[in-house]
This record gives structure tokens, C-alpha cells and sequence, in this order.
């Protein structure tokens, strides 16, 4: 490789050094981060480097395959928010409840109550459910779980998803619910 190849970040494979970071970049040298410690490598030296993680090419665009990757996965993302917050897919707030407001009132009159619009409620308890679902993932690929532990783990969001259900009758489309 060159100098010219590399930028911060790049994890690299260097023949005696292994595996490292691309931390500084000068005209004639390069710092990198090795498992044994910081290297300042000069021309010679970076010539023996190799990427160690893939690259892609677009029409002349070269970069590490997971910064490219990443802005393709940002981008979609993105654009995907936009039109989850629009599309049918995304949990809808049933006709009923929209411009409704949930009410809680202190035991105390002295106390103000609070009011909540449903519509923030709402993106609340679907944020819940979506964070319970990653948990849920989580836990059945945790390499180092058992099943027991697993099926125990389990056990408390199949709970946490039951005491969810009082809230589907916010929902507008019956199978988007708990």
C-alpha cells in the first residue's frame, strides 16, 4: 500500500506487526496502532501493509467496503424514516384516538394533572415494543447463554409484551398489535 491509500480508521495487516489501526497519517509516514503498541511506519514500511477488511470500487470511488456500507445504511435509513413515518408498514394511531389526550390526575388536588398527547404515547409504546424485539434477538443469538438461561430471559418479555396488550386498543391495524 501507500500513504496515500491509507486514512484514520483503516484497519490494516502489516507482516510482523499484525493486525492494526490507522491512527496518523503524515506526507512520509504512518501511525498505526498495533495489539503491541504504536508504530510509526515510514514509505518503505507502509508498502507492506495490506487492507484488512474489504474494499469496494464505484466508478472510481475507493474506500474500505464498511465505511461504504455504512453510508449506503444511513442513506436507507434515512429515507426509510421518512416514509415509515408516512407508510402504511409503520404502527398507526387508531382514527379514534388521533388529537386525543391521556389525563392523569393526583391524588392531590393541589397537585396540576398531566396531560399527554396520544399521539407521543403512542410512538412510546410502539418505541418499547421495538426495543423489547431487539432485546428479544439479542438474547437468542448471545453466544454465551444456554438455553435455560435464554428460555428464562424470554420468559420476562413474553410478561413484558402481555402487559403491553392493554394498549392495543390504540392501535389501527389489528396484526401491528402486542
Amino acid at each position: 500500500m501507500k500513504i496515500v491509500d491509507l486514512r484514520p480508521g483503516l484497519q490494516v495487516l502489516h507482516p510482523q506487526y499484525g493486525l492494526g489501526d490507522v491512527k496518523l497519517l503524515t506526507e512520509k509516514t504512518a501511525e498505526i496502532l498495533f495489539n503491541e503498541g504504536r508504530k510509526t511506519l515510514t514509505e518503505d514500511l507502509v508498502a507492506e501493509l495490506k487492507p484488512a477488511e474489504p474494499r469496494a470500487r464505484l466508478e472510481g470511488l475507493e474506500k474500505p467496503l464498511r465505511d461504504l456500507i455504512a453510508e449506503v445504511v444511513e442513506a436507507t435509513t434515512e429515507k426509510l424514516n421518512l416514509v415509515l413515518d408516512k407508510d402504511e408498514f409503520s404502527p398507526q394511531l387508531a382514527p379514534r384516538w388521533v388529537g386525543g389526550k391521556i389525563i392523569i390526575y393526583p391524588n392531590d388536588p393541589a397537585l396540576v394533572n398531566k396531560e399527554v398527547e396520544l399521539e407521543v404515547f403512542f410512538r412510546k409504546i410502539v418505541l418499547v415494543r421495538d426495543y423489547l424485539r431487539v432485546l428479544e434477538q439479542k438474547i437468542n443469538s448471545h453466544p454465551k447463554l444456554n438455553d435455560a438461561e435464554r428460555v428464562e430471559l424470554q420468559y420476562y418479555i413474553t410478561k413484558s409484551y402481555g402487559s403491553l396488550t392493554t394498549f392495543n386498543l390504540l392501535f389501527k391495524e389489528k396484526e401491528q398489535t402486542f
